[in-house]
């Protein structure tokens, strides 16, 4: 990734453009969801006067993923509120809402994070959810070693970034979703011909022998699919 301007060079109007303009492509050519994240929390250390930047992205099923992060202490930050479930991360996820931690002395909404963030040096705290017209796909954290780093200049280019940040991170989603799409078509068409040419099945039944198979045993056709190519053989029904 290019090193981007200081951000002295953001002050400018017009620099400011050109560098998110920048920004932008570095996260649409980025090869996947976890790239295209690191392009934001890297840029987000040269955008806001931060030491730290991590993004949370929302995960079927489970506790937030965190794909990125500048520094270990992220990930710690991170680990006190989804062991917990409280805490400014999981407020803006909930709520959809920007929050924000002027100093983690006085905190007095989660006393018990702010005591553990504290204890890592990190003094104010910034998070902006990440989101498209299908809804919320994450959070952007930004995090300072001062208290009130993040004032209304802070604020605007973080909205900036996230905005960038949500369109790049779903577009890249379903990009991967749709090679996993396309990975388990080729699986099955694998998997049928092996049925074809052993069996003399016609694709249409083929197919139907596969379908079968995976709602019987309660597998996923791909997976079905998979089991065949690797041991020549179907799951027991």
């Amino acid at each position: 990734m290019d090193e981007f301007e200081p951000q002295s060079a953001l002050r400018d109007p017009d620099q400011v453009a050109a560098t998110f303009a920048r920004l932008a492509l570095e996260m649409h050519d980025a090869g996947g969801v976890d790239e295209t994240v690191q392009a934001v929390v890297e840029f987000a250390l040269q955008a806001v006067d931060c030491q730290y930047a991590g993004v949370a992205l929302y995960a079927k099923g489970g506790n937030p993923e965190v794909p990125a992060a500048t520094d270990p202490t992220v990930a710690e930050i991170y680990r006190f509120q989804m062991d917990g479930e409280i805490g400014p991360l999981v407020e803006c996820m909930r709520s959809q809402r920007t929050v924000v931690v002027p100093d983690t002395t006085s905190e007095v909404r989660w006393p018990d994070w702010a005591k553990k963030v504290l204890k890592l040096g990190v003094r104010s705290v910034l998070d902006v959810p990440l989101r498209t017209a299908a809804g919320t796909v994450g959070v952007l954290g930004l995090y300072s070693v001062e208290p009130d780093a993040f004032g209304p200049d802070a604020e605007a280019v973080a909205h900036i970034l996230a905005r960038h940040a949500s369109v790049a991170v779903a577009t890249a989603r379903r990009e991967e979703n749709l090679n996993l799409a396309v990975d388990a078509r080729k699986l099955v068409g694998q998997a049928m011909g092996i049925l074809m040419e052993r069996y003399g099945l016609d694709d249409d039944r083929a197919f139907q022998v596969l379908r079968r198979y995976s709602q019987q045993t309660n597998t996923k056709l791909h997976d079905v699919a998979r089991q065949l190519i690797d041991t020549r053989s179907l799951p027991r029904s």
